[in-house]
């Protein structure tokens, strides 16, 4: 029987008549700054903008070569995984429906249009993608279609392997680590099922769905009460079944929980400096660097950014999160006193740093106090010392929200 890696190998070498070989690229950025040979898989640059189109093509190919009668393929995804199908369902000139939640981006649904054409009808359905996926699997099962899982299928993990094929070919030997998001699992199960032990392996998840390290800890798949969808590339609620069976082994230490906010401070850097565009998941792997800081020195380590479909509209959120990370940004609700030049007051307390963001005045009623919303950002957070201490020595009241989860969502 064919094993693993030959047939990860297999489909590579069948992806060739499809799309090129994404780069394997040194980044002199990150090789200066943690001491080691930093080099990024740029999944970002296949056709789709994500790896994911590797997997479905696999699966497509496997699935027409048994049946080249195939009715029509049904897939779940508000994402990389609708793209992926869309554009494979044209290329073996199949039919395909694609199910996404009403709440899409028009964006990822006019995407998914382009690649997919003709060849697929859209199905929007349900506020949120459990319900979305139901209606698909229900669907699928009405007609006898082929429901194309985004990572819980043997073909799927296999298609997926092809990134590591490429990796080892390109550096003619698999590199020291490989750090790579994982969400579902079916990129790190394929490239782990074709190193195996030749190299070493760290796996960045966003903290708001870290549904590995909650495998890994009780033993078994389990299901997340909660995810939050920022990172939505990689926030899953449920690790895979068939994806958990070859990463259920990994070390607690090896899966590293990715803040959401600091992961933003990765994204501007990436774009400011280095002109690269990632989407949030496609950045986890760089901003685990963070982590491995001073363990890697001397390595060779390959970052797998996997994919870049970053809608622009969401740059402004984007920032704000990794300013309020980075400390140089934050919101207070001021007690302001009714008297001539108390506003006054305050402004001469800012410093020469300091800039108003955002300015609300919040008085609802006649009192002798009204409250201000202010934004303020400063280009060093130990600015913000110096600031409350001032306003502390000055007899002002006031309250930092930027970290109140409630207060901050209602009112920012």
């Amino acid at each position: 029987m064919t094993d693993f890696p030959e047939k990860a190998r297999a489909a590579e070498a069948a992806m060739r008549d499809v799309f090129a070989a994404t780069p394997l690229q040194r980044n002199d950025h990150l090789s200066e700054r943690y001491g080691a040979e930093i080099l990024l898989k740029r999944e970002d640059l296949t056709p789709v903008r994500s790896y994911k189109l590797r997997g479905a093509f696999n699966a497509m190919r496997k699935i027409l070569a048994r049946t080249p009668d195939a009715a029509q393929f049904v897939c779940a995804s508000a994402g990389n995984h609708a793209q992926g199908v869309a554009f494979m369902c044209r290329h073996f000139g199949v039919r395909g429906v694609i199910f996404m939640p009403v709440t899409t981006p028009d964006q990822k649904i006019s995407k998914t249009r382009k690649f997919g054409g003709d060849a697929i009808e859209i199905v929007l359905t349900g506020d949120y993608f459990d319900d979305t996926l139901s209606a698909a699997q229900g669907h699928c099962t009405e007609i006898g279609g082929h429901f194309l899982s985004p990572f819980d299928d043997e073909d799927v993990i296999e298609g997926q392997a092809s990134v590591a094929v490429e990796i080892e070919a390109q550096l003619s030997r698999p590199p020291d680590r490989i750090v790579m998001p994982v969400g579902g699992g079916g990129l790190s199960a394929g490239v782990r099922g074709y190193l195996g032990s030749r190299c070493d392996y760290t796996l960045a998840e966003p903290s708001g769905g870290a549904s590995l390290a909650a495998a890994i800890t009780a033993g078994t798949p389990v299901r997340l009460d909660r995810v939050d969808n920022f990172a939505d590339g990689a926030a899953v609620a449920q690790i895979g079944r068939h994806t958990f069976a070859r990463l259920g082994d990994m070390q607690a230490d090896d899966v590293l929980s990715i803040d959401e906010d600091r992961l933003c401070t990765t994204m501007l850097e990436m774009l400011n400096v280095e002109g690269v565009v990632l989407e949030p998941a496609g950045a986890l792997s760089v901003d685990a660097l963070k982590d491995l800081e001073g363990t890697i020195t001397g390595q060779t380590v390959v970052c797998v950014t996997t994919g870049g479909n970053f809608d622009f509209e969401r740059l402004p959120e984007v920032k704000e999160r990794a300013q309020r990370y980075s400390g140089v940004k934050k919101y207070f609700v001021l007690r302001l006193p009714q008297r001539p030049g108390a506003l006054k007051d305050f402004l001469n307390i800012l410093g020469p740093h300091d800039d108003i963001a955002r300015f609300e005045y919040l008085k609802k009623s006649a009192r002798n106090f009204g409250s201000v919303l202010i934004g303020i950002e400063t280009n060093d957070a130990a600015n913000f010392v110096t600031l409350e201490q001032k306003l502390d020595d000055a007899g002002f009241q006031y309250r930092d929200i930027t970290e109140d989860g409630v207060l901050a969502e209602f009112l920012i």
